[in-house]
């Protein structure tokens, strides 16, 4: 009986040095760094480039849908172009993040982060001071010029001084980033762009819809956790933790070209233009629609040929709005 509870003793300590040993592993791995390439983008003046600028941030890339708090969204519903100053929350099963501040305060904002580092960021999701970044911005394929146009115009927009608090994330949050988060770039086998000429063709939808607009990144089913893709490109079935209602979810639909369960096959073009046109009818949906309004009949012309050659994936994503477990 003594010799087995040594033999007890002896696991347990065991057990404990290595929960000991993985916290401590966990903890130090908050801070890890990455190297990636600075792209060679360099902010401008140039009305034209500060207007497709303006156009992408507050329309199809959406920027401004994220990084404005929750009690000024209603402000861009309207159309004003107001300062990105951060704060929206999102809350996700590994703790609360909240959007930074970029505009050009160079305190709190991005004053002091250099054109190349935005780039970085956004192109292969390495922060300004090594550490991988939570996959939310889709725009690691976005050409040179559309890149350079994002930069820019940050660069002339209004500085606001607003500190926002570093993401708080939870023990499980802490491991998912000690293990799971890396730095992620452009597509393999994708070729990015020096320029890209905005038309009405599929290749241009193809363009919004997967490295702009985050269509794919929305209604393709995905890990709360990680943020990797665990559904179908396009098949829907995403349930997003509500913004504005804490123990909801919005279930995203089934885009892709399935006579059954596909949310806009038979559309026309026109009624899927009227459609993004007419804005958010479910309250609590997360699509950033005040943004998506404000896009080109072009570009809305493109995203709907795009979309139209999407294969059919029969899922049916059940409510728009479902419960959160507890």
């Amino acid at each position: 009986m003594k010799t087995l509870v040594k033999i007890l003793k002896r696991i347990l300590l065991a057990l404990l040095l290595i929960i000991g040993i993985l916290i401590v592993f966990v903890f130090a791995r908050q801070s890890k760094t990455y190297d990636a390439p600075f792209p060679e983008i360099t902010a401008v003046q140039d009305s034209a480039v500060l207007a497709r600028g303006e156009y992408l941030v507050y329309g199809p890339a959406h920027c401004s849908g994220c990084h404005s708090p929750l009690d000024k969204q209603q402000a861009l519903a309207t159309g004003e172009h107001i300062p990105l100053e951060g704060g929206f929350i999102f809350p996700l099963p590994i703790g609360e993040l909240q959007t930074p501040n970029i505009t050009p305060d160079p305190e709190t904002g991005i004053g002091k982060i250099t054109d190349q580092q935005i780039a970085r960021a956004l192109r292969y999701g390495v922060g300004y001071d090594g550490r991988p970044l939570f996959d939310f911005m889709p725009f690691h394929n976005l050409s040179d010029d559309d890149l350079q146009a994002v930069i820019s115009y940050l660069r002339q927009m209004p500085a606001v001084k607003k500190e926002i608090p570093k993401k708080k994330l939870n023990f499980l949050g802490k491991v998912i980033y000690a293990l799971m988060i890396e730095p992620i770039g452009p597509e393999q086998g994708i070729e990015i762009p020096k320029s890209i000429v905005p038309d009405s063709s599929v290749k241009y939808g193809e363009y919004l819809s997967n490295y702009v607009a985050n269509c794919r990144g929305c209604h393709t089913n995905r890990d709360l956790k990680t943020g990797a893709y665990i559904g179908e490109f396009y098949a829907g079935g995403f349930a997003m933790p509500s913004t504005m209602k804490p123990g909801k979810a919005v279930v995203s639909p089934n885009l892709t070209q399935d006579p059954q369960t596909g949310r806009i096959v038979g559309w026309s073009e026109e009624k899927f233009i009227q459609r993004i046109r007419q804005g958010r009818t479910i309250p609590l949906s997360e699509m950033p629609w005040d943004q998506f309004q404000q896009m080109s009949d072009t570009d809305l012309k493109a995203i709907y040929a795009y979309l139209q050659t999407i294969k059919p994936v029969q899922h049916d994503t059940g409510p728009a709005v479902i419960d959160l477990p507890n």
